[in-house]
């Protein structure tokens, strides 16, 4: 399989982090089981003159964890990248697979927390662990003026890294928070299969988040 490069070598961890336990026993696990998979942490992917950065919460198993990009092989990408293709965010065919000719354009995706935890469930010390991982891609899309959370936990974690109390600042579906340094977060439920199958998602009010970054881009 092939991987594909990150958006920002310098702001990522080592592939062997070695800083949150449960996680790197998850990870050599996996690395036993499934030797041909990714099982490290995933790297921010996308264009590195972005204006929109798209936080996400964790790798999924049969995804990005499996194929080294976020949101790549499982059921949350097909919306998320259908999505970016829709809004000129993205061009080529996606596969769900990292070696499809998909490109991002204006836009970047980086997870709070990089390694793959168990039951997609990180503990609140792995996702303060992990800050500095999210902080630095952050700070090195210097271009970026626009951010998406993809759920609450991925708000929570892109405020504290940013410097705002999530008390400050309350998570909905598209409500929006100016940061102390004038960029604009927008949070949006998670496009996971579970909202999706439960209608706490649909396509349209997906839809609506990034129209709604587009406008605020100007």
């Amino acid at each position: 399989m092939a991987f594909p490069p990150c958006v920002l070598p310098r702001t990522e961890p080592p592939r062997d982090c070695p800083l949150c336990p449960r996680l790197v026993a998850f990870r050599e696990q996996l690395r036993a089981e499934h030797p041909d998979w990714w099982n490290a942490p995933v790297p921010a992917w996308g264009d590195p003159a972005a204006w929109l950065a798209v936080v996400g919460l964790a790798p999924g198993k049969h995804g990005a964890n499996r194929t080294g990009r976020p949101f790549t092989g499982d059921f949350a990408g097909e919306l998320l990248y259908a999505t970016l293709l829709k809004f000129g965010l993205a061009t080529g065919t996606f596969r769900a697979t990292p070696d499809d000719d998909l490109q991002l354009h204006g836009a970047a995706i980086v997870n709070g927390v990089r390694c793959l935890p168990p039951a997609n469930k990180p503990t609140p010390e792995e996702i303060r662990t992990c800050r500095p991982f999210l902080a630095a891609p952050l700070a090195g899309l210097g271009q970026v003026r626009v951010l998406i959370a993809l759920g609450q936990i991925a708000h929570d974690t892109a405020l504290r890294t940013l410097g705002v109390a999530p008390s400050r600042a309350k998570f909905g579906h598209l409500a929006e928070h100016v940061l102390p340094d004038g960029r604009v977060l927008i949070d949006s439920y998670h496009c996971s299969r579970y909202n999706q199958n439960t209608g706490r998602l649909t396509a349209p009010m997906f839809e609506a988040v990034f129209a709604r970054a587009v406008a605020l881009r100007g």
